[in-house]
């Protein structure tokens, strides 16, 4: 209720409230103006953002919290397309290996050993470094181990440190003549298609849409998982309103096995089975052929790029602006603190600008701007979260970023200095 003093002037009544202001820090906004605030304020209750704008239009707020935000940037919260933070306590292991080595020698047979508390004990590490690093929301694609009890302990650890996203469940089922002949241990190999689509179905039920971290579908990889498995994973994610997930041609010869067993290549069957839309989250994708890019992009489906695991084990450069230009939803990954070691999608925008920047030789082939959007609006996204963006409405994920540190000075430009030397 607005009210008048005696003295003529506003009372306190009169004053819009909020529970958290910041304020007076440098507001990198991902906004749909794409503004860059100096000397801004940001006004949050519950769980949204209620105003944005330059400090002095923002005074009039009367907030329960306020938070001194002169030395900062602030920007969206990170969202990370792709990880496996089970793969948290062995980081440092699988050294110099291409990706299927280094998948046979190191992850399978720690995915086989690795226990529920091992898990836990991994997904907890992983959160607490993502969360140090920015990010706020996740797609965590777990596949050990993947019962249960330790699936949805893994998307209580997740919520409870605060962050929002989904536990892709990893799904195998039986071995096909593919996973034989590409050397995938029989001991990766513990459930019937039929148990593993009815284990992800009670995950789901028990975190379905709507919830803060849900549980999506996650068939492995597309180049070696049955071809009805993968037809019946997208129809459970159909049928309960939620996306899936998979790997897609991240090595060089997925896609030529793919292609050697079925006569079609592994994209190209998806887009033929009505299986790619967009609600399709495809980790990697960089052995497309320009009939696969175009079917990706035509779908509208979201691709999780992943520069860092991809330049550790020198998988390849994803055809980032082919996807862009055809109309794929691309965001960024960390793919696990196996592949890519640190929780950090700041590392993350820096590799993507540099790779296709090598890659083209061309240092006009993309500029930072483009990283941020893919580690913010377009993440959302890509997971489905309302946020991404500091605007009035969008869910309040947000970071804010010292510029205390000598990498940060000067700050002569916002958004680079968040790419480039955060």
């Amino acid at each position: 209720m607005s009210a008048v003093a005696a003295d003529g002037q506003m009372s306190d009544a009169a004053a819009p409230r909020c529970d958290l202001l910041l304020k007076g820090g440098h507001l990198v906004t991902v906004d749909d103006e794409r503004r860059v605030i100096a000397g801004g304020s940001l006004a949050i209750t519950g769980d949204r953002i209620v105003a944005v704008g330059p400090q002095a239009e923002l005074e009039r707020f009367t907030a329960a919290r306020v938070v001194d935000c002169r030395n900062s940037v602030v920007m969206p919260g990170l969202v990370d397309c792709h990880n496996h933070l089970f793969q948290a306590l062995v980081r440092g292991l699988g050294e110099g290996l291409e990706i299927w080595p280094w998948l046979r020698e190191f992850m399978w047979p720690y995915a086989i050993a690795i226990t529920a508390e091992d898990a836990r004990a991994a997904v907890t590490l992983g959160v607490v470094e993502a969360l140090r690093a920015g990010t706020t929301t996740v797609v965590d694609h777990h596949y050990a181990p993947t019962d249960t009890s330790t699936v949805l302990a893994v998307a209580d650890i997740i919520e409870s440190a605060g962050m929002r996203g989904a536990v892709a469940r990893g799904i195998l089922g039986a071995k096909t003549a593919v996973a034989a002949a590409r050397g995938l241990p029989d001991d990766l190999y513990r459930y019937s298609a039929d148990v593993e689509l009815a284990v992800t179905l009670e995950c789901m039920q028990e975190r379905p849409q709507g919830s803060q971290v849900t549980v999506w579908p996650g068939p492995l990889n597309l180049a070696y998982l049955d071809q009805d498995l993968l037809r019946s994973s997208v129809d459970l994610a159909r049928q309960h309103g939620v996306k899936w997930h998979t790997h897609c041609s991240e090595g060089r010869g997925d896609p030529l096995s793919y292609l050697e067993a079925y006569g079609v290549r592994p994209v190209n069957w998806l887009r033929d089975e009505a299986l790619l839309d967009c609600d399709a989250t495809l980790a990697h994708a960089i052995w497309l052929d320009d009939e696969e890019i175009e079917g990706i992009g035509s779908a509208h489906a979201g691709v999780a790029h992943n520069p860092v695991s991809n330049a550790y084990m020198a998988s390849g450069v994803m055809p980032l602006r082919g996807l862009q230009q055809a109309g794929a939803v691309l965001g960024l990954g960390s793919d696990g603190p196996s592949a890519g070691h640190r929780q950090d999608l700041f590392e993350a925008m820096k590799y993507t600008l540099f790779a296709q920047r090598i890659n083209a030789e061309d240092p006009t082939a993309m500029r930072c701007e483009e990283a941020l959007e893919m580690a913010t609006r377009h993440g959302a996204e890509l997971v489905g979260v309302d946020a991404g963006s500091l605007a009035v409405g969008k869910l309040a994920d947000v970071v804010v970023v010292s510029r205390d540190a000598p990498s940060m000075q000067p700050l002569v430009r916002r958004v680079a200095a968040a790419v480039y030397s955060a």
